[in-house]
């Protein structure tokens, strides 16, 4: 038996499926969305007795194509991550990597020394260590009996 819609139509499974699959490629193919919206890249955070240790997954950004700015308690990471291939007529299916600008700022638990800070990418990873100005670290104090 047939199923008829209010309007009188036919039931298309086909169409609903088309439905589905486009409802889930946009969800998939977010484009640079989470890039502008400041949460990409996902990042890690340690905190030790003399640093803080910042840790980005970026595959796909050159090392040249990162800006990083760091200033009291407050680091920046931007950039810029281009397409893998400049060929226009390529079609694409799917795209569940952010391309294009970002920028990331993220709030760090202590003011850092900003000549204290060290940089690495390796393997599409981002680290940053960042040291506590001397004046902040914390001071063991020897305990003295009478």
């Amino acid at each position: 038996m047939l199923n008829y819609g209010q309007s009188g139509s036919q039931w298309d499974p086909f169409a609903e499926l088309r439905q589905l699959q486009t409802q889930m490629n946009r969800m998939f193919d977010t484009g640079s969305r989470s890039s502008r919206d400041g949460s990409w890249p996902p990042v890690n955070m340690w905190l030790g007795d003399d640093s803080v240790v910042v840790t980005a997954e970026m595959p796909g950004v050159a090392q040249d194509d990162i800006d990083l700015t760091v200033r009291d308690n407050m680091v920046t990471i931007a950039g810029k991550r281009n397409p893998p291939t400049d060929d226009e007529t390529a079609a694409r299916h799917r795209r569940e990597r952010p391309l294009g600008e970002f920028s990331r700022s993220i709030r760090l638990p202590l003011r850092v020394d900003p000549d204290k800070v060290e940089a690495r990418a390796r393997n599409g990873v981002l680290e940053i260590e960042m040291g506590r100005p001397d004046e902040e670290r914390p001071r063991k104090i020897k305990v003295k009996s009478n």
